[in-house]
């Protein structure tokens, strides 16, 4: 498998509440140029519904560059439409649609990054969850655990702050 040069859960940006990859994005990452690979989609519309592909209003990427490092239209001189973006069924239908070896390499990995991530929120909620009923039983334990942290918090900032010359 090719090695990619930014992680894939880096390209994946939370809009409205759902999880997507921007086209151009993918388009780096099938090795193709943004314009080829929206064509290929274009000759396949009717795999992609309207929860699967979208297009991005203004507000919507302006929103959604708040996200990003670098702005992806300041590097390539901006863009004559908004770009769209792809729902996580939006990547799995591209393994139909894309069929080169490296498209096969690239949906495999990205639907692995899309599980990770599920499995990783799930994760988290259930923790989250569970750290939130264990204080409601122990409030009183949890408070003396906080001012604890605190403590060792303010011991650590302390600290830090001679090694800097702070203090």
């Amino acid at each position: 498998m090719n090695e990619f040069p930014v992680p894939i859960h880096h390209k994946i940006y939370t809009l409205c509440g759902k999880q997507i990859m921007l086209d151009e994005d993918l388009a780096v990452l099938y090795q193709v140029e943004t314009k080829v690979f929206n064509q290929a989609v274009k000759r396949n519309l009717d795999r992609f519904l309207d929860d699967f592909r979208f297009q991005l209003t203004q507000d919507e990427y302006r929103n959604l560059r708040s996200q990003f490092v670098t702005s992806s239209l300041e590097k390539h001189g901006g863009r004559r439409y908004m770009p769209y973006a792809f729902t996580e069924n939006g990547g799995y239908m591209l393994s139909a649609v894309l069929k080169s070896k490296v498209a096969v390499e690239v949906s495999i990995e990205i639907m692995r990054t899309f599980t990770k991530l599920r499995e990783f929120s799930l994760l988290y909620n259930a923790l989250a969850k569970r750290l939130l009923e264990m204080e409601q039983k122990n409030s009183q334990e949890f408070r003396k655990i906080y001012a604890l942290l605190d403590e060792l918090m303010a011991g650590v900032r302390d600290a830090d702050a001679k090694v800097m010359g702070f203090l």
